[in-house]
C-alpha cells in the first residue's frame, strides 16, 4: 500500500488528511479530507495520472475539522460512500468495531472504535502483508493524546492502552494533526529518557513526524501510554491508572 499526507490548515491547526491506495488496483481511500480546497487539487492531479482511484471517504471522527469537506467531497463524488462513526455529516456507512473490509486486493481494514476525544471517535488500522499503518484522528498523538471532550480518562486508557497498544508495534502512527513538537514540551515535564530525546532531536529538525514513529515508539515516550511506568506515576505523585490519566490530562490542559 502506498499512504499519503495532504497538510491541511498549515499554521493553524496543522491538520492532515490521507490518501491510502493499494498498490495493484490503485484503489483509495480519503481519510479526513477537511479542507477540499486544499485536498481536491492532489487528488485530481493524482487522478489525472492515474496513479488513485477513490473509492471511499472516511472520518475518524465528527469534528468539523475532519468532517467539514464531506459535503463538498459528496458533491464532487456522489456515488461513495463516507465511512465514519455516527455523527460525521452525510455518513452512509458506521463500520462496527473489529469488523475489517478490503482496500483493493490486498490491504485489510479493521476499524477501532476508541470513544473519548469524541463518542464517535474510529481509528482505522491497515495491513498489507508486513506494511502496518494505524489512522488515530485525534485520538491518538505521536507523544501525545486527545482531549477528553465527549469521554473520561478511562475511556481514553482502553483507546490507547488497550485498543491501539494491542496492534503490532512496528504499526505506523498517522494522527489528525502536527503537534509532535509541543507534545514533546509536555512529555519532557514529567518524563526524562533517551527515546524522548531522540524525539526531540527529530523535532527540531523534521517539520513532518506522521508516519515515522509506531505503537512501539509510544510506548517508549508518550506519557499517555505509559500510565504504569513507575517514572510517570513518580511525576504525577499518583499509581492508579485511571488517575494517573486524568492528572497528565489536567497538566497538559493547563501546560
Amino acid at each position: 500500500m502506498h499512504i499519503q499526507h495532504i497538510k491541511m490548515r498549515w499554521g493553524r491547526g496543522d491538520n492532515y488528511a490521507y490518501l491510502v491506495t493499494d498498490d495493484a488496483t490503485k484503489d483509495t481511500l480519503i481519510i479526513d479530507p477537511a479542507e477540499p480546497h486544499e485536498v481536491l487539487p492532489a487528488v485530481k492531479a493524482l487522478e489525472a495520472k492515474g496513479a488513485i482511484k477513490l473509492t471511499g471517504i472516511v472520518n475518524t471522527h465528527h469534528h468539523h475539522d475532519h468532517s467539514g469537506g464531506n459535503e463538498q467531497m459528496l458533491k464532487e463524488y456522489p456515488n461513495l460512500p463516507l465511512i465514519a462513526g455516527f455523527n460525521s455529516p452525510g455518513v452512509t456507512e458506521t463500520p462496527k468495531h473489529n469488523a475489517s473490509f478490503r482496500l483493493g486486493n490486498t490491504v485489510t481494514v479493521t476499524p477501532l472504535h476508541t470513544p473519548c476525544h469524541t463518542q464517535d471517535s474510529i481509528c482505522y488500522f491497515f495491513e498489507d502483508g508486513d506494511d502496518r499503518a494505524v489512522f488515530t484522528g485525534d485520538t491518538l498523538f505521536v507523544c501525545g493524546s486527545g482531549r477528553f471532550f465527549e469521554g473520561t480518562a478511562a475511556e481514553m486508557d482502553a483507546a490507547l492502552n488497550k485498543v491501539l497498544a494491542s496492534l503490532p508495534d512496528d504499526t505506523k502512527v498517522y494522527p489528525g494533526h502536527e503537534y509532535t513538537k509541543s507534545n514533546v514540551k509536555f512529555a519532557k515535564s514529567v518524563l526524562s529518557n533517551e527515546p524522548l530525546s531522540k524525539l526531540e532531536k527529530f523535532c527540531k529538525e523534521n517539520e513532518v513526524t506522521t508516519g515515522k514513529f509506531t505503537i512501539g515508539d509510544e510506548k517508549t515516550y508518550n506519557p499517555f501510554m505509559m500510565v504504569t511506568d513507575p517514572a510517570i506515576q513518580k511525576s504525577v505523585g499518583l499509581e492508579d491508572r485511571v488517575e494517573v490519566m486524568t492528572k497528565l490530562r489536567e497538566l497538559k490542559n493547563k501546560f
